[in-house]
């Protein structure tokens, strides 16, 4: 992670004697990205603490350790390291030699530090020691109240969308477990009876002879909870004469068929945005008797009941699920009077919307705190902070 560690599942390698003389990390030792995918992961530094020490690793050939003299306190390197004065030296130097992102012991070694005496330095990593455990607190703080925002609106609109808007009304079982009891006046549909389930065209098909046509076309990343990402749509080959049993039409419901375990039946309306567009095999599409439903059908998918239906029949394997046409076919929907289903869904759209912005608004206090941790451990490592002054002042 980005000067801290993330360790789930450490790989095991056997290594000889030596290696592990060459790699071994003892705490204190500092210990940077020098390769990577993604510019924004190069010069990424950890430091080595008691903890990581005590499972007694040995770093990768994708990193480049750092162990300092007497002279010089490891946390204040830390922070020098991670913080954009020298992160931006360390894009420039990773892309101005080669143009890929990569970085050597030599580059990582050339890099401009500015150093106080030993005894300042740790009053130093001391002071932004206590200063980040305290911004990061407030951080985590205000994660935690975004994620438990985001959980109320997804169990308040599960609860609209299976028991209503009115608490004196009477309820009555259902022989659908996951959804259990729905208000006496309103019914129960399996989707099969809504409308067709259509599955889409196989990546990789051989068409053999015939005239091919390149489409856009609409993977599982594309089709999230509540929306459609069209950040990249990718295009794909199919025979022409085929081509129109795929294409998307506006107020078809789109459904994952798998992925993780929450990407399962996850739906949204298509509106259409890019045409023609066709979808993937490995994403089905609803096209209704009556497209007046897609808003309520797209939005139950998301809901505790329809999740709950399909993690039960999905098909689990190593980290993925997946889930068949027939499991889509047989879905059980709710289905309340068409007035009342105005009203849910105005009250379900309101609140959607109402949490969204107060999430942002969460959000934009987050990237503040985090702006304000950057800047002041510039300010302190680089001298401009009087961390004396500031300790009165606060």
């Amino acid at each position: 992670m980005d000067g801290t560690w993330s360790i789930e599942e450490p790989a095991a390698r056997k290594l000889t004697a030596a290696e592990v003389a060459g790699s071994f990390l003892e705490a204190g030792d500092l210990v940077v990205t020098k390769s990577s995918g993604s510019e924004l992961h190069i010069g990424k530094t950890s430091l080595v603490s008691p903890e990581v020490a005590a499972l007694r690793a040995c770093y990768s050939n994708f990193m480049q350790r750092l162990r300092v003299d007497g002279r010089t306190e490891p946390r204040f390197v830390h922070y020098w390291l991670n913080n954009s004065l020298c992160r931006e030296q360390f894009s420039y130097l990773s892309n101005s030699t080669s143009g890929l992102s990569n970085l050597n012991a030599g580059l990582i070694g050339s890099v401009w530090l500015a150093f106080s005496d030993r005894a300042e330095q740790v009053r130093i990593a001391d002071f932004l020691d206590a200063q980040t455990a305290r911004i990061d607190a407030l951080i985590a703080e205000k994660e935690r109240l975004a994620q438990s925002l985001s959980e109320y609106q997804y169990s308040y609109a599960s609860s609209l969308m299976t028991r209503g808007m009115n608490p004196d009304a009477e309820f009555e079982s259902t022989s659908f477990p996951e959804i259990g009891s729905i208000p006496k006046h309103w019914t129960t549909k399996r989707l099969k009876f809504l409308g067709n389930v259509r599955s889409g065209v196989a990546k990789g098909k051989d068409n053999g002879e015939k005239n091919t046509v390149s489409l856009p076309y609409l993977r599982v990343a594309n089709v999230q909870d509540g929306f459609v990402d069209l950040t990249e749509v990718l295009e794909i080959e199919v025979a022409q004469c085929e081509a129109a049993r795929y294409f998307l039409q506006k107020n078809d419901v789109l459904m994952n068929e798998g992925g993780d375990n929450d990407k399962l039946g996850r739906g949204t309306v298509w509106e259409g945005q890019i045409a023609p567009c066709i979808h993937q095999n490995h994403v089905f599409a609803v096209r209704l008797f009556d497209t007046s439903l897609a808003e309520w059908v797209a939005r139950f998918t998301s809901t505790d009941a329809a999740r709950s239906y399909f993690f039960l029949r999905s098909k689990q394997s190593t980290n993925l699920a997946s889930i068949n046409q027939s499991n889509v076919l047989e879905l059980p929907v709710p289905m309340p009077p068409d007035e009342e289903r105005t009203t849910i869904l105005e009250e379900v759209r309101r609140s959607a919307k109402a949490t969204t912005e107060l999430i942002q608004h969460v959000q934009e206090h987050i990237e503040r705190l985090r702006e304000y941790r950057s800047s002041l451990i510039s300010a302190a490592v680089t001298g401009q902070l009087d961390i004396s002054t500031f300790k009165e002042a606060n």
